[in-house]
């Protein structure tokens, strides 16, 4: 892995590089403009070159009251010229009124690490029958029986961890191979999976302050959050074996 990293900056979003060192930063903003800072290891797609057996280790920690999202880990960036269906492994944080409850029994908000691939042949089996699988899903006996069959087609596996671990450093691990994901903390196991999306992946590490509601009932919003006071993300190493 290079040690080069393509930074964005969008709206007050900053970046600020010491070495091998990164603070992702925003100051106070109001909620109506998009305000983002980031890297990655690609520019585009075809520069995605992860894939597995391949390990990563950060040692971050966040500052502030963080509004929005961040994390960090591996996806597909799926938001390109031509929109593709999304894929990740990473740690992921989301404050409210963030909800994506994807997993059963884990909130849709809060500091998580995860996985999901909805590019696979069980999500797109199950498209047509959403309109009516959302209406389902509002009946809780119906959710509670079924909604597992949809986070198996959505590839969807989480931990929820503690948020107060964003505040200080910790190193994150993610050990990504054909078949299983294991994400540690501090060199200690918290969670293995083995739903593992295909394909490569690009390498990302972000904060910003959007918001995104997805629910298996069919609710669907998207926003932005104002920023009363700034908020940062640090990462003091980053590591790929």
């Amino acid at each position: 892995m290079k040690n080069q990293y393509h930074i964005t900056e969008v709206g007050q979003g900053k970046v600020d590089q010491q070495q091998d060192m990164f603070r992702l930063t925003m100051p106070p903003v109001t909620g109506d403009m998009y305000h983002n800072a980031q890297i990655t290891s690609y520019i585009t797609r075809r520069d995605f070159e992860f894939e597995p057996p391949v390990s990563l280790h950060i040692r971050a920690y966040a500052t502030g009251d963080i509004h929005g999202t961040a994390g960090f880990g591996f996806w597909n960036h799926p938001y390109g010229r031509v929109p593709r269906l999304p894929k990740a492994i990473w740690f992921f944080y989301g404050s409210q009124p963030n909800n994506m409850p994807l997993a059963k029994n884990i909130p849709g908000y809060g500091w998580k690490c995860a996985t999901f691939d909805a590019a696979n042949w069980r999500f797109l089996a199950l498209l047509p029958s959403a309109p009516v699988g959302f209406l389902l899903m509002r009946l809780p006996s119906i959710y509670n029986q079924l909604w597992g069959i949809g986070q198996r087609a959505l590839g969807v596996d989480e931990c929820l961890l503690d948020e107060t671990l964003l505040n200080i450093p910790h190193d994150y691990s993610i050990i990504w191979e054909k078949d299983h994901v294991t994400f540690m903390l501090d060199n200690t196991v918290i969670f293995k999976t083995r739903r593992v999306p295909k394909g490569k992946l690009g390498f990302i590490a972000w904060i910003d302050n959007q918001y995104a509601i997805v629910t298996p009932q069919g609710q669907f919003r998207h926003g932005l959050l104002s920023l009363n006071t700034s908020q940062e993300l640090r990462l003091e190493s980053i590591l790929f074996e």
